[in-house]
């Protein structure tokens, strides 16, 4: 389980956590407290911190996300952790969305704890009544202008997370101002109602594509009407009359079946040469005289 508890100073934000923690056996993950233990450790992302630190500067977005992804690789975030003080910005919000995503990670909820802050300065200021009265050293936040400023700057930073969280669906709005107890069960309840995440489907095996023949081309037009010409014409498998029948042209203006009278032509001159040639005219014109002396 990851989880972000979002509200402002005072809203109670350190006390759920703890109590998720001993619950559901998860990290509470401090920007401070890593950056602290990265330095101390000498990790090269601790060596880059350490130098920020010691020119007073606050750590850039990368350097805590660097921290971030280390933290929760290492084997006590196994079940699950709840970011502490990160992220404060939208764009640190952004960061640590890339960071998880490569990581093929995602969170399961934020949890705002709504409070007015009206009510968060009443209570600094009985909790230093109270502390004054019992004698005790009072705590470096417990000051009225000084929880006054840290308000603002969470209305300026930190507010504008509520919107981009409700935008991705994993916002869940808590009302901050009941009892610890009530506002532990309303944690709990959201918590179980939450959707449950379908596992990633494993990667199929990459197979070699079976060769494929390439796709014959489409019939044209003139391919279109023989083929519906060819279906509708009889088997010639047994019917060879009827096919011959169909193919044999048809005399125009007769009926089929009839045969038609064609007139023979008379011989031409050379027709009757061809056919056989007759004698010169001289020659035939002494038989005759011959003929008619007899």
């Amino acid at each position: 389980m990851r989880l972000i508890l979002l509200g402002p100073p005072g809203a109670g934000k350190g006390t759920q956590a703890q109590r998720l923690v001993a619950k559901h056996g998860l990290l509470q993950l401090s920007t401070g407290d890593m950056l602290r233990e990265a330095v101390k450790a000498g990790t090269p992302v601790g060596l880059r911190a350490k130098e920020v630190m010691e020119r007073g500067e606050l750590a850039p977005d990368d350097l805590v996300v660097a921290i971030v992804a280390d933290r929760i690789q290492q084997p006590d975030a196994r079940n699950g952790f709840i970011l502490d003080g990160f992220p404060r910005t939208v764009p640190q919000a952004h960061a640590l969305d890339r960071m998880l995503k490569e990581k093929d990670l995602e969170l399961d909820a934020v949890i705002e704890l709504k409070v007015d802050e009206g009510v968060l300065l009443k209570r600094i200021e009985k909790r230093i009544a109270e502390t004054k009265a019992r004698g005790e050293t009072l705590r470096s936040d417990d000051n009225p202008d000084v929880l006054h400023r840290r308000l603002l700057a969470y209305r300026d930073q930190t507010a504008p997370l509520v919107t981009y969280y409700q935008l991705q669906s994993v916002l869940r709005s808590v009302d901050g101002m009941a009892p610890i107890p009530e506002v532990s069960k309303t944690i709990d309840r959201l918590l179980e109602r939450r959707p449950a995440r379908a596992s990633p489907a494993p990667k199929p095996r990459a197979e070699k594509a079976p060769a494929t023949k390439p796709p014959a081309k489409a019939p044209g037009p003139a391919a279109g009407k023989a083929a519906a010409t060819s279906e509708a014409r009889p088997s010639r498998v047994g019917n060879k009359t009827a096919s011959r029948a169909r193919q044999a042209p048809k005399a125009k203006g007769k009926p089929a079946g009839k045969p038609s009278k064609i007139k023979a032509k008379a011989p031409t001159a050379g027709a009757r040469s061809a056919a056989g040639r007759r004698a010169p005219s001289g020659k035939r014109n002494r038989q005759q005289r011959l003929t008619k002396r007899r």
